[in-house]
């Protein structure tokens, strides 16, 4: 027992494996954020490669994270939002206290969307490349290393 806690320890929680890497994006078609009356779904995502952030207003690596994305999203990286098992309420608050980073947000206030893309914590972020590929999975709050090395190059349109 001590043995597998001292080799988990040692492991980087960022680089869970995911059955999904090398496999179209799972659809869903849920109610966008900001638009409660609209239907965000994959086919509303512009194309070329881009990437799905899942946060909760509940989540601390997702404050830790936010100010990077917002720096993102103002240089134009296309970065959609899955609000993973929120309150609309409090991921308003959240948003309008923080701000939007997010060309459009999905909300998956059961967490069911959140099952097929693998889910189990927030923050995670995919990145699907212009074909609807998923290419890479980050568990935890992304940083300019992991983009930089991982997700900008096939942002930039280059093969992984």
């Amino acid at each position: 027992m001590v043995y597998f806690f001292g080799v988990s320890l040692g492991r980087d929680p960022s680089l869970v494996p995911s059955p999904l890497v090398g496999r179209p994006a799972p659809e869903f078609a849920l109610p966008e954020l900001l638009e409660p009356n609209a239907t965000f779904s994959l086919q509303d995502v512009e194309e070329g490669p881009w990437m799905l952030n899942v946060w909760a207003s509940w989540c601390s690596g997702c404050i830790v994270e936010h100010e990077f994305l917002m720096a993102l999203g103002r240089a134009g990286a296309p970065i959609y939002g899955l609000n993973w098992k929120d309150g609309h309420e409090d991921a308003m608050e959240w948003l309008q206290l923080r701000g939007n980073p997010y060309r459009a947000i999905a909300v998956d206030a059961d967490g069911r969307a959140g099952i097929d893309w693998g889910v189990y914590g927030a923050p995670e972020t995919f990145l699907i490349d212009a074909d609807g590929i998923v290419q890479y999975r980050h568990v935890g709050p992304l940083d300019g290393a992991v983009f930089t090395e991982v997700f900008l190059p096939v942002l930039e349109g280059q093969t992984p």
